[in-house]
């Protein structure tokens, strides 16, 4: 075959991964799937890669794909310049948080919502200010106004976006229907980003020994996740030293942003512990179960971290159980309902951009005794892995991600995040792509989601005082001719925070929504008690003794002592301890008594 027909089959090839799920027949009894189809026994292929994601309200588009125009049919204005006005650049330090919070948020996000689109804008289509990038159907710049507060005496007049990959995009639907963004991961949290979400990635990830993942020792004792130095996802890694780059499942996601890289080694050697223990445990246990139940173990000690701990201080507990999304009881409980279909929204997602503003892009990293001994910009480690396997960068960057502040939950934003995040690129304001993408994926005006979270119209200036002082709705009002031509991604910048937590009402409203939908619709869900190689009372007792801190106790670099509350501050009440003080998950639960039988 020669090489240009080559090239047509395997697009084809690509394109009919994206548009066609093949689902094995279910069986009811078997548990959480890699795929992460038969979820829902009705529906078989509903939660499975690929999934589309669902919409709280329809798309709102002008001519079924164009962002919508204004009340007046004028166009929206600009991006940056809503951007500029809304978030103002600098940096605060957040006395309740530390940068944990924000690391682990983005490893979560990706969990559900894996896409390519931070590699296509910063590294494959890095030309969509240029001439070319007009021919280019993907591309979506965002212009740059002279008066610009930042470039007003510079030549940049263009930063580079991409469009989301959809399903018309690919082929599958036709160009004629609403938009449908694309993406490989399944839709429940089960770090698909760390064991892949197809049987080939899974087999690829396994060592097939004792129920372990594959690793690397290197000389120092550390243990890694396998390397691949000639893998394309370490573009940015300093040779000859920086060598090492992921060679996992979803190797662009775990070897892209710095918290994405470090949680992923995190996890990597959590599930090889615990595999480790349980094999001591269980000798008569073969390959197979160790690596499955590892992986149940694993992942329901990683949703207990991210709804009981880390979403309960953000959001507040008692907010939380008022909406079911957490129990009040240690013990089981089961809201299951086959009707809701495992999915995400494509709020969600949106509603977790709101986290870029408590990003902190200059790492302060220390010595274990907590001197701090530099600093280095966030930008220049993404996609390279290399650098944490240099030196002593690992230990440093570990003991900065407990002891340094995230940014402020404020309306402000780091200012490399607005200007420079991507060093690959000559300037990337990454909330002002937030509020263009948002456009580009149909979301309905700011206002219509307000309607849907809190019951009531919102039809003037005024009624936003609901949500916001009077001042932020006084900037919004020198932007938009109307409340109803608000983005959403505005809106959510200028709201209060809600009560007994530290996040504005609608992203509580998009991330609540999605938690809630998760619980009831995941089939698999950690706290059942009637689910296929359910956990007993006595094992979920475990579980809710995890910790983040426990987490980097068992698998940070060179952690002998962290505060409890991880995510939050060192202070008074949550002083640095002794590793051995962090409650931990006692594995003896899962002994097999059955093989010890006399």
């Amino acid at each position: 075959m020669k090489k240009a027909e080559d090239r047509v089959l395997w697009r084809s090839m690509g394109e009919v991964i994206y548009c066609t799920n093949i689902v094995r027949p279910c069986v009811p009894s078997e548990g959480r799937r890699v795929d992460g189809s038969c979820n829902n026994l009705r529906h078989a292929s509903r939660g499975a890669q690929y999934t589309p994601f669902y919409r709280l309200l329809p798309a709102v588009f002008r001519d079924v794909s164009k962002p919508r125009l204004s009340k007046s049919g004028k166009p929206l204005p600009l991006a940056r310049p809503i951007r500029t006005t809304v978030l103002a650049d600098g940096k605060v330090a957040s006395q309740n948080f530390t940068a944990l919070l924000t690391t682990y948020l983005v490893f979560m996000s990706a969990d559900t919502a894996i896409s390519n689109e931070s590699v296509i804008f910063a590294t494959v289509k890095p030309y969509c200010c240029k001439p070319e990038g007009r021919r280019d159907s993907l591309c979506a710049p965002n212009p740059v106004p002279e008066d610009d507060p930042v470039h007003r005496f510079s030549n940049v007049r263009c930063m580079n976006m991409t469009k989301s990959l959809t399903y018309q995009y690919q082929g599958c639907l036709c160009n004629n229907t609403t938009p449908q963004r694309v993406t490989s991961s399944t839709a429940t949290f089960d770090l698909s980003h760390l064991y892949g979400n197809t049987d080939e990635q899974v087999e690829k990830v396994r060592l097939f020994k004792d129920g372990l993942l594959k690793y690397e020792v290197d000389a120092k004792g550390r243990i890694w996740p396998p390397s691949n130095k000639n893998s394309p996802f370490c573009p940015a890694n300093v040779p000859p030293y920086e060598t090492r780059c992921h060679d996992t499942p979803e190797a662009f996601t775990s070897n892209s942003l710095i918290p994405l890289n470090l949680m992923t080694v995190w996890f990597y050697r959590e599930h090889n512990r615990i595999a480790t223990k349980l094999a001591a445990i269980n000798p008569k246990w073969d390959d197979e179960r160790l690596f499955y139940t590892t992986r149940d173990i694993v992942i329901a000690t990683y949703m207990q971290i991210y709804y009981y701990e880390l979403m309960a201080v953000l959001l507040g507990r008692d907010n939380l159980i008022k909406r079911k999304v957490l129990s009040p009881d240690p013990s089981f409980r089961d809201i299951y309902d086959e009707e809701q279909f495992p999915q995400s929204s494509v709020e969600f997602p949106v509603a977790l951009r709101w986290g870029h503003t408590l990003v902190e892009m200059t790492l302060n990293l220390f010595e274990t005794n907590g001197v701090k001994v530099k600093e280095v910009p966030l930008a220049r480690l993404s996609q390279r892995t290399g650098y944490l396997g240099v030196g002593r960068n690992m230990e440093m960057l570990t003991q900065h991600i407990f002891r340094q502040a995230s940014g402020d939950t404020d309306h402000i934003v780091d200012p490399q995040m607005g200007e420079d995040a991507v060093l690959s690129l000559e300037s990337v304001d990454v909330p002002t792509n937030d509020v263009s993408q948002n456009r580009y994926y149909g979301l309905a005006p700011y206002v219509a989601y307000l309607q849907y979270c809190r019951g009531r119209n919102y039809s003037t200036w005024s009624d936003l005082e609901d949500v916001m002082d009077p001042q932020r709705i006084e900037i919004l009002q020198r932007i938009y001719d109307h409340p109803s031509d608000v983005d959403v991604q505005a809106g959510i910048w200028s709201e209060n925070y809600i009560e007994g937590g530290f996040a504005p009402h609608t992203y509580f409203c998009f991330v609540v929504q999605q938690m809630y939908q998760t619980v009831v619709s995941d089939r698999h869900w950690y706290e059942r008690k009637n689910r296929p190689n359910a956990f007993s009372e006595v094992q979920l007792k475990e579980i809710r003794k995890t910790s983040v801190a426990r987490l980097l106790c068992d698998n940070g670099d060179s952690v002998t002592e962290i505060q409890p509350r991880a995510f939050e501050r060192i202070q008074s009440g949550n002083e640095l301890v002794n590793c051995e003080e962090i409650p931990f998950v006692n594995l003896d639960a899962w002994k097999d008594t059955d093989d010890y039988c006399s």
